[in-house]
């Protein structure tokens, strides 16, 4: 095929992947896979080459990077540092804003911007509530920070790895892991200014709100069941006679009517909480949570040498609600365990919970529950470890669970090893910006270290991977092979100096971050950047300046997308709880773009010329 034709060939496929992804009729995966096909089919690309973006190291990173992410959020570092914005910022809208733009930028540097959304969206949440702030004057700029994030490491993005990736491939300085901390920190300034200053009077006026009922909470879930001042704590005495006794030979549900919740031991100076089961052992010094009538409680603890001590600290009742939950369920109608009781069917060894109370037409059964015959639509409250009652989720033949409380999702599951998370992920950046490895090995060997350790346990490891958005960009990547290979590129680019040469790079980069906004407000921030990126480099040779430049500035602009809800899946992500219509988007995010733009140009001016 002529050369020219093969220029013609690429510019219809890009254009044609263009529109698929404005129009959004083919998901994006899917393109990805579509751009593959038709260059390799053209001739415009071998086999190999159009195939080359699934090997890429570019495709690598990302996929250990969701693995990072992962273990963030799994070991609780995370929501660890949620939880002191929460503390720091006192209630105070100003404070609390500035926190949490600050602090969601900068842990979303070293993972997916789109997870430390996950992860501070019910945090912001949860403050507008307690402090009755309106969320939709904090939501916008937490998702502003989340897109600066992207700005701040080489890692923080998929755009960043491309555009250096770029400079790689025409055998050109790349830009290194901190390179791009300048220019996120200049924007963070300048967009949680704008935030303060005017964004938040421009999403609305109106600072206080009125709370909003949310779900139940444990608390609210045990007292709908009529069990709200039943609990009692008790400290197992040396000379106790239940020590090295196991839960199943005391029959305490049996004999007193009462429920025992949990253990609470000490290992190591530190608290274990365990779920109480049928082979849990008494320990001397254990404390002991029993749900039941006060009286009874009181006599079991007489008889068996318990002493009541005060009830848990509201962190230490965080830490026993990560091994401990409840949960509200229904007995389906296809069930085969209806007409039948609790003992009959053996409940607490089948499914390794206990039912705490029934709720049967309007009636609250609290007593004598293992001899009640179940009915349909009985409701029960049942408590067990949170993996059990995952499970019985699984058992749909026999029961629907209708509540689960708002604790569930703040369930840490690898808290232990959140040293080890810390250890694996800092070496990881060492040596990304010492060189010592190449990027794409640390990004593996931490991937694998946090799986080792704990950190991530291997069956999410698939799941937290988006392999959609993995599949769209191993498909992308081809597309600048072929610009390159076929001319396409150079072409553009000659256009593009012979048009703005005249003006002078700082303003060549000023239309390059608008070209690279504007594409990236209809398509993927990761297509835009594999298209712009060799046209950007290629011109800034032409003209004879550093493309690191134009590199930078192309990533810079790929991150950048404030202005509407489809930009980014952050902007997504925030639409619905924050009541945001499309306008509320271009109204902030147009001003935050030119800000943005002006720092970028400023600083790739002061820095590479």
């Amino acid at each position: 095929m002529p050369f020219h034709q093969d220029i013609v060939v690429v510019l219809i496929v890009l254009a044609a992947a263009a529109f698929l992804f404005v129009t959004n009729r083919v998901r994006s995966d899917i393109v990805g896979i579509m751009v593959v096909l038709a260059l390799m089919l053209s001739g415009v690309l071998t086999v190999e080459e159009a195939l080359a973006g699934f090997s890429n190291p570019v495709v690598m990173i990302i996929v250990a990077m969701f693995v990072v992410s992962e273990a963030l959020a799994s070991t609780g570092i995370a929501q660890q540092i949620g939880a002191a914005v929460l503390k720091l910022g006192r209630g105070d809208e100003t404070r609390l804003t500035v926190l949490l733009m600050m602090v969601v930028a900068i842990v979303g540097a070293f993972m997916s911007s789109t997870s430390a959304m996950a992860i501070f969206i019910p945090v912001t949440l949860s403050v507008a509530q307690k402090a009755e702030l309106n969320r939709k004057r904090l939501l916008m700029p937490l998702s502003v920070g989340a897109l600066i994030s992207g700005m701040m490491t080489l890692i923080a993005t998929a755009p960043n790895l491309v555009v250096t990736g770029v400079l790689q491939e025409k055998g050109l300085p790349p830009l290194g892991f901190f390179s791009f901390t300048p220019f996120g920190a200049a924007a963070l300034i300048v967009g949680t200014a704008f935030m303060v200053l005017f964004g938040r009077q421009m999403l609305d006026r109106e600072k206080h709100i009125q709370a909003r009922r949310q779900g139940f909470t444990v608390a609210g879930l045990v007292g709908s069941y009529g069990l709200a001042d039943r609990s009692g704590r008790f400290r197992v005495m040396p000379d106790s006679p239940l020590v090295d006794r196991s839960v199943a030979r005391l029959q305490i549900r049996q004999h007193y009517g009462l429920h025992l919740l949990a253990f609470e031991r000490r290992r190591a100076g530190r608290p274990l909480y365990l779920q109480a089961s049928a082979e849990t052992v008494f320990e001397a010094g254990d404390a002991v949570i029993i749900i039941g009538k006060s009286e009874a409680a009181d006599r079991f603890a007489a008889e068996n040498g318990l002493r009541r001590i005060p009830r848990l600290s509201d962190r230490e009742r965080q830490d026993l609600l990560q091994e401990v939950g409840v949960a509200e369920i229904m007995l389906a109608p296809t069930s085969k365990l209806i007409g039948k009781t609790l003992k009959e069917i053996e409940f607490h060894s089948r499914f390794k919970a206990t039912v705490l109370s029934i709720l049967r037409r309007g009636d609250l059964l609290t007593e004598n529950l293992l001899d009640q015959p179940l009915d349909f639509g009985d409701a029960m409250l049942v408590n067990a470890s949170w993996p059990d009652i995952m499970h019985l989720r699984d058992e749909r033949r026999d029961f629907v669970v209708l509540t689960l409380p708002q604790e569930f999702h703040d369930i840490v599951p690898a808290r232990q090893q959140a040293s080890w998370s810390l250890a694996i992920i800092g070496a990881m950046v060492a040596a990304m910006v010492s060189g010592v490895v190449p990027t794409v090995a640390a990004a593996m060997m931490a991937a694998v270290g946090l799986v080792l350790t704990r950190c991530v346990k291997l069956a999410s490891v698939y799941r937290s991977v988006n392999w959609p958005a993995v599949v769209l960009i191993a498909g992308i990547l081809p597309l600048a092979t072929a610009l390159n290979k076929s001319g396409a590129a150079q072409l553009i680019s000659v256009g593009l100096v012979n048009t703005l040469g005249p003006l002078g790079p700082f303003a060549m980069l000023a239309v390059v971050f608008v070209v690279t906004a504007l594409i990236g407000l209809f398509i993927s921030n990761t297509a835009t950047a594999v298209i712009i990126a060799p046209i950007a480099v290629d011109a800034a040779l032409a003209i004879g300046v550093p493309p690191q430049a134009f590199a930078m500035t192309v990533a810079i602009a790929c991150s950048a997308a404030y202005v509407t809800p489809v930009s980014s899946p952050v902007n997504m992500l925030v639409m619905e709880p924050g009541g945001y219509q499309f306008m509320d988007f271009v109204k902030v995010g147009l001003p935050l773009l030119f800000l943005t733009m002006l720092a970028t140009v400023a600083l790739a001016g002061l820095i590479y010329f």
